[in-house]
């Protein structure tokens, strides 16, 4: 059997087009029916303003450090850790001096970054 070898879907860094995102870049690694992975890279003071998702997403932070809030409540985020944003909850992400680099995963049926 051959393997599936396929270009990712957006192999090039390109800024977050989601009006309420300020200097954060992604990298469309998968999309399929149910489930969807990027990679974001946020400058210093960075932002993905608050908002919800009908699916849960978890949010690997892979290098740098930031902040998340989910209902409200804002917790750090540092690089070796995550969080789970769940469906229909209020979230947001953002950087304040650091830098951060997630990996940002999204399970749906109707999955879309």
């Amino acid at each position: 059997m051959i393997p599936g070898v396929a270009p990712v879907p957006r192999p090039e860094w390109s800024p977050v087009a989601r009006e309420g995102c300020v200097g954060v870049e992604s990298k469309l690694l998968l999309r399929a029916d149910d489930l969807s992975l990027a990679l974001l890279r946020f400058d210093a003071h960075a932002e993905i303003d608050e908002h919800a998702a009908p699916h849960e997403i978890v949010v690997v932070c892979l290098e740098g450090a930031g902040f998340t809030s989910v209902a409200g409540d804002t917790a750090a985020l540092q690089a070796g850790e995550r969080v789970v944003w769940p469906p229909g909850l209020p979230h947001r992400v953002w950087t304040e001096t650091s830098h951060m680099l997630t990996l940002m995963v999204e399970r749906s049926t109707a999955v879309r970054l």
